[in-house]
């Protein structure tokens, strides 16, 4: 009798005009509750992902642009220690300076440049020198530029 129900071919009791004989390719959902399928606009999809993509590369453009701003400034900072280092070492040092500690700078009447432990408020009212600068030893023996006198 098993023999008998597989001989018999299956007959379809929905008409075949309505019946899909591939459903995953229709271009609409062909089951109830199913997802709505729309066909995508590539333009704009394809504009959606161009604005995406320039508003990363200029994020990533502002951060690499702030990045040479600031190693830029390093350096300037870094130049001007080696400035002031040059100007403090052709100075009349009477003292072997330590490093990270506060030295101040002097000039003479006569242009020359003097370092000293002294700071302008122990020299009392009538200092002998024209106090420049407050300055610190720093480990790589280049100079900190603390306080500075504006000329």
């Amino acid at each position: 009798m098993a023999a008998k129900k597989d001989e018999r071919a299956f007959v379809n009791p929905i008409d075949g005009d309505k019946v899909a004989s591939d459903p995953h390719r229709l271009t609409y959902g062909h089951e109830r509750g199913g997802a709505p399928i729309r066909p995508s606009d590539r333009g704009k999809a394809t504009g959606l992902a161009m604005r995406a993509m320039y508003e990363q590369t200029d994020r990533q453009l502002d951060q690499i642009r702030a990045q040479i701003e600031l190693l830029a400034r390093q350096a300037s900072e870094i130049k001007n220690r080696m400035t002031v280092s040059e100007r403090i070492y052709a100075a009349e040092m009477n003292i072997d300076p330590i490093v990270s500690r506060t030295y101040y700078l002097y000039e003479r009447d006569n242009g020359t440049h003097v370092l000293s432990m002294v700071s302008p408020a122990e020299w009392g009212p009538r200092p002998p020198y024209h106090y420049v600068a407050t300055v610190r030893l720093l480990g790589d023996h280049t100079w900190e530029v603390i306080e500075r006198r504006e000329p």
